[in-house]
């Protein structure tokens, strides 16, 4: 096997360019379901470009550690990897701009149920304050912002209310309250939104539940939004309110619960100011 001539060069704009777009034709196919080969993909890349299969491999890594942090699905087998080159955040950036309908909201399959033993997992580590994000990802996640993405997405929102009541409703026949089963509330559908949160459930004992769904197809580390009412309810009611932050949703749904004091489980930062006269 001949050895690549670029050992230890840095990728240039053309290479990266290439990687990434047939990363994300790779990304369509796993989330279409149709089938595709990833070693034939790599090998054509490692002979278009005269890159070891090691560096296509990390690289491929690379930009699925990108997606993460844009609140995008990636590709499973490609776990994301750190220690990036800056010039693959341009690359992303040159992708997304010139297809943005890779960000747009698409139909909202209805994920199959796991058991409620499945699906409920930790919540992420907060990062330490020393763990520095790069200035150039900052500034892509701020021009492709997953949490603005989210929010505007109703679909979604309204996707991962109804699993949560069919979850709830699961979880409760399967500990034999099917009496409470039957008076779990899907609050945002039948009363709105003011309620500071969206759907009323029991646990198995009968004490309520107040649950508030956050919903991406990202993953666990995406942030998302909470609304001043949601904050305050929380703070009211700490033992009712629980935040069901639904993750990986279109992929193979996973939830983690965040329980008040919200400020001891998240950073909270401000994002908006209401002008008023």
């Amino acid at each position: 096997m001949v050895e690549s001539t670029k050992r230890g060069t840095n990728w240039q704009d053309d290479e990266l360019d290439l990687i990434v777009a047939d990363y994300f034709s790779m990304l369509v196919a796993e989330l279409s379901g149709q089938a595709y080969v990833k070693y034939r993909h790599s090998t054509a890349l490692m002979a278009t470009i005269d890159r070891t299969h090691r560096s296509v491999e990390f690289k491929h890594q690379n930009i699925s550690a990108v997606l993460d942090e844009l609140g995008l699905p990636w590709i499973p087998g490609y776990k994301p990897k750190l220690n990036y080159q800056n010039a693959i955040f341009d690359a992303i950036d040159r992708y997304l701009t010139k297809h943005p309908g890779i960000l747009e909201p698409t139909p909202v399959p209805k994920p199959v149920l796991p058991a409620p033993t499945e699906i409920f997992v930790a919540p992420p580590v907060l990062r330490a304050t020393s763990e520095q994000i790069p200035k150039r990802l900052r500034q892509l996640v701020v021009k492709f912002d997953p949490v603005e993405r989210d929010h505007r997405n109703r679909l979604l929102g309204k996707a991962g209310e109804a699993f949560v009541v069919d979850l709830e409703r699961c979880r409760l026949e399967e500990g034999n309250r099917a009496d409470l089963a039957r008076k779990v509330k899907w609050t945002a559908a039948e009363d709105g939104d003011g309620a500071g949160y969206d759907v009323s459930s029991f646990s198995l004992d009968g004490h309520p539940r107040f649950i508030e769904v956050k919903t991406t197809n990202g993953s666990s580390r995406t942030p998302f939004f909470l609304s001043r009412n949601e904050c305050d309810i929380a703070r009211q009611c700490p033992i009712e309110w629980r935040i069901y932050r639904v993750h990986l949703f279109a992929s193979g749904p996973r939830i983690f619960t965040i329980a008040p004091p919200l400020e001891t489980k998240v950073k909270l930062s401000p994002e908006t100011w209401r002008a008023s006269f």
